[in-house]
């Protein structure tokens, strides 16, 4: 009889510990990935769309409501009844109870691989039909993010006056077409795989965080009003026909970007070295550049464009060049040229080759005030992961010396950066 008391006293406070918690996370996605759901006529999506508005609606009336709800994130497929049900539980929610952080992730049944127009077409009116079933929890939303739609209007950013952050995967608003965004409280805008003709940022006085992944034009985008963006990431696959950005020109209306993010995705280097004195006003204050999958074998001295930007000393020549493939072709504006902010250096993928040896030994001599180098080896993508270490070597193998064993190895690369100990120097295995 104890222990049946003891196990009823243990289970009631833990329903009681479940009132309390601040943070709910709900999602059908994975469940419903596990069972194979593809087609929209499947009705196992409308049971676990149904089971979601169940649990949503009774752990958010159970809870403590002094308690403020610090995150609120549901993940949910686009059916319409069923959204409707989802919606009207997190608005009385947000009527009832303080909600800090509320975020619908809305998926499709089909992904975009099988998709045509009409499918895009299709889901941008059901989401239309969501949005005006239940105005009220769009309105509370701070954070959306949604796939496979094509938009004919702009009722989401309309709707969702809260809104801090949008996240659009594979949209658009026809093929070629511009998307113009305004919203007075948005702080993060990410686009991935949009076939925009461009987006245009109109007025968006508090945008700061701006990702676009693989665009399909050649002006991905238009910097109309953005006061406070300072974090830029790009991405892409580049093709022969991809355009190159110029920076001085791409950021020329954007006042201050402090954190660039630059994934190339190829072979192809979308990107144009310019000389300093036209790159000063758009990177003079960048203090985080990081460049990402930058083609194996080929001279990297050319990406040290990027820290001479910021030193604006007009009597620099013009000795700039590039080339559209992957090996860019450069030369330094000054050989004796010095950054005295930059203090750490961060290195994925090094392999103890020559190319990279002397790339490292160069911003040695130019960052008078560097107090750390971190080295780390190249990701393994998810593929070669799992597989067996002897396995793994062979299909995606790598000279990096990730054990002590291979000291001897750290030691000769230092002496190579031609250092007497490795202080400064950290190999991140």
């Amino acid at each position: 009889m104890k222990n049946k008391k003891g196990s009823r006293g243990t289970r009631n406070r833990m329903l009681r510990l479940s009132t309390m918690l601040s943070r709910f996370d709900m999602s059908v996605g994975n469940i419903a990935r596990r069972h194979n759901v593809r087609a929209r006529y499947d009705n196992r999506v409308a049971r676990y769309n149904d089971a979601l508005a169940n649990v949503t609606d009774k752990v958010l009336y159970a809870r403590n409501r002094e308690i403020p709800i610090n995150k609120l994130r549901v993940r949910f497929f686009l059916r319409r009844y069923e959204c409707l049900s989802i919606s009207k539980a997190v608005a009385r929610t947000m009527a009832t109870q303080k909600v800090n952080d509320a975020e619908f992730v809305i998926t499709t049944e089909k992904v975009f691989a099988r998709c045509i127009d009409a499918d895009l077409h299709w889901y941008a009116k059901l989401f239309k039909t969501c949005l005006g079933d239940c105005p009220a929890a769009f309105a509370g939303l701070t954070r959306l993010w949604l796939r496979n739609m094509r938009f004919d209007e702009p009722d989401i950013l309309n709707t969702c006056k809260r809104l801090e952050s949008l996240r659009l995967t594979c949209c658009d608003a026809g093929v070629r077409l511009v998307l113009q965004v305004e919203h007075p409280q948005l702080v993060e805008l990410a686009i991935d795989s949009g076939k925009f003709g461009t987006v245009v940022l109109n007025c968006l006085p508090k945008l700061q965080h701006l990702s676009y992944t693989n665009w399909s034009y050649q002006d991905p985008l238009c910097f109309e009003s953005v006061p406070q963006l300072s974090k830029l990431s790009l991405a892409k696959m580049g093709i022969r026909s991809t355009k190159n950005l110029e920076f001085s020109q791409f950021l020329a209306d954007v006042p201050s970007i402090t954190t660039l993010h630059l994934d190339f995705l190829s072979e192809k280097i979308w990107v144009l070295p310019e000389h300093p004195t036209l790159l000063a006003p758009v990177l003079g204050k960048l203090q985080i550049a990081k460049l990402v999958n930058l083609p194996e074998g080929c001279d990297i001295a050319w990406t040290m464009f990027i820290l001479e930007a910021i030193v604006t000393d007009e009597n620099f020549p013009r000795e700039h060049g590039y080339c559209e493939k992957a090996n860019v072709q450069w030369q330094p504006c000054t050989f004796d040229f010095k950054h005295k902010n930059l203090v750490q250096l961060t290195i994925y993928g090094f392999q103890p080759e020559l190319n990279f040896v002397q790339y490292v030994r160069r911003v040695m001599e130019a960052a008078v005030n560097l107090r750390e180098i971190s080295l780390h080896d190249r990701e393994v993508c998810g593929d070669c992961r799992d597989l067996d270490p002897k396995i793994k070597n062979k299909v995606c193998p790598s000279r990096y010396p990730r054990t002590c064993v291979e000291d001897m190895l750290r030691a000769e690369i230092t002496r190579e950066l031609g250092m007497a100990s490795t202080a400064l120097i950290h190999f991140r295995s």
